[in-house]
């Protein structure tokens, strides 16, 4: 084992968070904004990169905060130490509505690809880097763009998706078709490339995007039934509709109720 070994617990349903126990000397390491608590006795230190144990002086700390701003994250990642002689805790919560995963790379083949800003926490050691899409057409329609998020390493990491996530086993050749967005990650073995939906009806109304993801096993995906930019495209749709779809005479009279008319 190269990574810290970490236990763990995750509590809540809709709104959850993951609370990590390190033994002392212990490491985990997390994106900034995705603290929660800890007990005393932990030390909280900012570090240059992912603090894994592959980056190899400073021209190697580069390049992996190099990466790190590829797909939108922080320079910074913020390490958390259990400094004191018997077991800590430290707790990080998710940043909306949905699940956080274990994902335990022992178990996965050291590799996991997920969405841009699935991370939320791991064991030291694991390195959070980038994975570039090989074909074109997924790098351009592929919903996550050319690059993606790669965990890898032999310790636990966790990631967070929006509303209720589905872990799905593929066996092989068998393939799986998934909107774009709804793609949390995938095993580092699984086939990732995007189809045309096909028909003019179903490209111009069908109103599901113009192209799905293929997944083709084997390996492990994971699935989320409500991606953040879904969720984000509902709320504004609605801004911007206020008051015009909510019954006219009764509508207008609840917003004047509501103080939205004066």
């Amino acid at each position: 084992m190269q990574n810290h070994e970490i236990d763990y617990t995750v509590y809540g349903e809709e709104m959850q968070y993951v609370e990590v126990e390190l033994d002392p000397q212990e490491t985990a390491i997390a994106e900034s904004g995705s603290f929660m608590m800890m007990e005393d006795g932990i030390s909280m230190e900012t570090i240059f990169g992912d603090g894994s144990q592959q980056q190899g002086g400073i021209m190697g700390k580069l390049f992996s905060a190099g990466k790190r701003l590829l797909i939108g994250e922080s320079l910074f990642m913020t390490a958390y130490t259990n400094v004191g002689s018997r077991k800590k805790k430290v707790s990080f919560a998710s940043p909306y509505p949905g699940k956080i995963i274990p994902l335990d790379l022992s178990r996965l083949g050291g590799r996991v690809i997920c969405q841009k800003d699935a991370f939320l926490c791991a064991a030291k050691g694991v390195a959070i880097g980038i994975e570039f899409q090989k074909r074109l057409g997924a790098g351009l329609f592929g919903g996550e763009g050319f690059i993606m998020e790669k965990l890898e390493g032999d310790g636990m990491a966790f990631v967070h998706s929006g509303g209720h996530v589905l872990e799905r086993h593929l066996q092989p050749g068998e393939m799986l078709k998934v909107d774009t967005g709804c793609i949390v990650g995938f095993t580092g073995n699984v086939h990732y490339d995007i189809q045309f939906v096909g028909g003019i009806k179903n490209t111009l109304f069908g109103g599901e995007g113009v192209f799905f993801a293929t997944l083709r096993g084997p390996g492990t995906v994971w699935i989320q039934t409500l991606p953040i930019s879904r969720l984000a495209g509902r709320i504004l749709s609605y801004g911007r509709s206020k008051g015009k779809e909510e019954g006219s005479i009764l509508g207008g009279l609840g917003n004047m109720l509501d103080g939205d008319g004066f």
